[in-house]
């Protein structure tokens, strides 16, 4: 079958000396002096690069918010598994025994811990009575009334921008925990070190990382802050030192960038929370070519979807596509998603719209600042990176349910909420050189949560019959671009693109499911307008799988795996656009129809337990899927 000969061909390339697809171009000009580790130096390194799976958005015991909420969990917790070790999590026994345990089925490949920067020190001070803060007034309402503590003390990063203040128990200017906060980011360091696998088997990396948390009004304005290697600064940067995004980038420019070899990357929280916040509206004319540049350099990347929905794009807008509707939360703020307030997202709070925004950029300073690459995370609050089955799905906490006290005794989350994603890099090795370069060129993609292998390549002269080349990436590295780049000078013919998926295979205890079919979406500017336009490649919308909600037993008929070869007959070599490729699995339950079947709950239902069962806002069955990075084109 030509999916055993995709999902393989990458290792019998690197042992027979495959093309080599490793670029010094692939990141800025002095990436030489930021490189800490020989790349390669995996025992198994492919020039046609591998897929690397793995979590970057996931928060621990550090972070203030899952502090209150129950969590226990350390750095080294969540590292330990994600490399397949048990880990215990709320709500604990009298004697600190958890009454719930997780265990991926599957260890990840790679982890970026990132946890909210605002509070490290807080926390700290709050939790050690030897601390000169230990008995201040907000430090004794964060033991006796986490609940309070999480309006009270959490609140602080929704202060408008240039108001944020540090919580009084900080003292002037934040200094204590400013001061307890360095301890605290020397054990997050520490935790990467251990867990970073630095033998040539190469088995799991780990990068250190951050949240920046800034949220005014509650509008989602969060950054995860994930650097390069082991040089970090002396502090990561909260809201509360600089309320900015901009003034985030400057001090990660004068802290890092400036102090090889440090290197660091930004990525925008999923922005369906934002209110419009969270990207630069195309009509704000006052973005600079400059400015576009350094957006772009800094943010390669954007999160299309976790925990909180799904952020690739708001039904109708700028088009009718049903699978739009996918994971969609009915709150537009922060605030809104935890106390579950109705508020309709904006369309430019999602990734396709964002990306049409820069192509208008583009055309007005000729800089794109949104040539965002595409991953997914879990945002996880419990420790727990990559817990995202729908089948036995806990909760995570954050805005959703914290489970701190007792066992769930209905949904262990709020209904809208959902499991999260993952993000996968297309890299040589497994090692932190090689995933950062990927990071950086944008050779990503996301999922929502299945391990869907998924390539993507553009080209001006594809074969037809690609699908059926032994050699499918070395061809489309050869004739063109992948995921995340540029299509050179058009050629006067029309750009041809390869997309190849191969199901998640699953476990014994969970298989996976067959796909549906394989898209691609097309970005492209007519005038001022941009259009959008989704073209099915392979397979069928009706292929003929059901799923029966009362049980959730699905006949899914779809396959193995796809691919085809698409020519974009419509290409105008005059006008930018993009292309991105989307994976869609077959029909199965979502986390809450398994679990109120397994309940046996019918609706309605006088349960408060089980309300969620019945709440129509979510749909009962799902369709999970991948989303590539695009590739674009810039007419010369």
């Amino acid at each position: 079958m030509r999916r055993v000969v995709v999902a393989w061909v990458t290792v019998l390339a690197a042992c027979a000396g495959g093309t080599d697809t490793t670029d010094d171009t692939d990141t800025d000009p002095a990436d030489t002096d930021r490189a800490t580790e020989a790349f390669p130096r995996c025992a198994v390194s492919d020039p046609l690069r591998q897929p690397f799976f793995g979590d970057t958005h996931v928060h621990t015991s550090l972070s203030l918010d899952a502090n209150l909420q129950g969590t226990r969990a350390r750095p080294a917790d969540a590292y330990a598994f994600a490399k397949g070790a048990p880990l215990g999590i709320q709500p604990f026994d009298a004697e600190g025994q958890p009454l719930r345990t997780l265990r991926l089925e599957r260890p990840l490949d790679f982890v970026v811990v990132s946890d909210h920067a605002e509070y490290l020190g807080t926390v700290a001070l709050c939790s050690d009575p030897a601390s000169p803060a230990y008995d201040h007034s907000e430090c004794r309402t964060f033991r006796d009334s986490p609940d309070l503590a999480f309006l009270s003390l959490n609140g602080l990063t929704s202060a408008a921008q240039g108001n944020a203040q540090w919580p009084q128990l900080c003292g002037d200017g934040g200094a204590l925990c400013t001061e307890a906060g360095m301890d605290v980011w020397a054990d997050v360091q520490a935790a990467a070190e251990a867990a970073y696998d630095r033998t040539d088997a190469c088995t799991f990396t780990s990068f250190v990382g951050y949240e920046w948390s800034g949220g005014p009004s509650t509008r989602n304005l969060h950054r995860n802050v994930i650097f390069r290697n082991e040089a970090v600064p002396d502090l990561p940067v909260g809201y509360f030192d600089e309320s900015f995004v901009d003034g985030l980038w400057d001090r990660l420019e004068d802290d890092c960038l400036g102090q090889a070899p440090c290197d660091v990357v930004t990525i925008p929280h999923n922005a369906n929370l934002s209110t419009g916040l969270m990207f630069v509206s195309p009509d704000d004319v006052t973005l600079t070519a400059e400015e576009a540049a350094r957006r772009q350099r800094m943010e390669p990347l954007v999160e299309v979807f976790q925990h909180k929905g799904d952020g690739e794009c708001w039904p109708g807008s700028p088009l009718a596509d049903e699978l739009c509707s996918f994971e969609k939360l009915p709150n537009n703020t922060l605030a809104g998603a935890n106390l579950d307030l109705a508020g309709d997202p904006v369309p430019a709070d999602f990734v396709r719209d964002v990306l049409g925004f820069g192509l208008r950029y583009q055309q007005a300073t000729g800089v794109n600042p949104y040539r965002y690459g595409i991953v997914a995370s879990s945002d996880s609050h419990l420790g727990a990176p990559g817990a995202v089955s729908e089948a036995g799905y806990p909760g995570h906490g954050g805005a959703g349910r914290g489970n701190r006290d007792a066992l769930p005794e209905g949904l262990p989350d709020a209904a809208t909420f959902n499991p999260g994603g993952l993000a996968v890099l297309w890299a040589e090795e497994n090692s932190r050189e090689a995933l950062f370069r990927a990071m950086r060129r944008g050779e990503a993609y996301g999922t929502s949560g299945p391990r869907i292998v998924l390539r993507f390549f553009g080209g001006w002269d594809y074969p037809a019959a690609m699908c059926d080349d032994a050699d499918f990436a070395g061809t489309g590295y050869d004739g063109g671009v992948p995921m995340g780049g540029d299509l050179p000078a058009s050629s006067g013919a029309a750009p041809r693109f390869a997309l190849s998926a191969l199901a998640d295979a699953g476990t014994t205890a969970h298989p996976g499911l067959p796909l549906q079919r394989i898209q691609i979406v097309k970005g492209w500017l007519d005038g001022d307008a941009v259009k959008v336009r989704v073209v099915d490649v392979a397979g069928s919308a009706d292929d003929g799988s059901t799923v029966d909600t009362a049980t959730c037993a699905v006949d899914a008929r779809g396959a193995g795996d796809l691919c085809g070869v698409w020519v974009d007959d419509d290409f105008d070599p005059t006008v930018p656009a993009f292309w991105y490729a989307r994976a869609v699995e077959d029909p199965s339950c979502r986390w809450t129809t398994m679990q109120c079947a397994a309940a046996g709950i019918t609706c309605p239902t006088d349960d408060d337990a089980w309300k969620g069962c019945c709440d129509s806002r979510v749909e009962p069955v799902i369709q999970e899927r991948a989303w590539s990075s695009p590739i674009w084109y810039t007419p010369p």
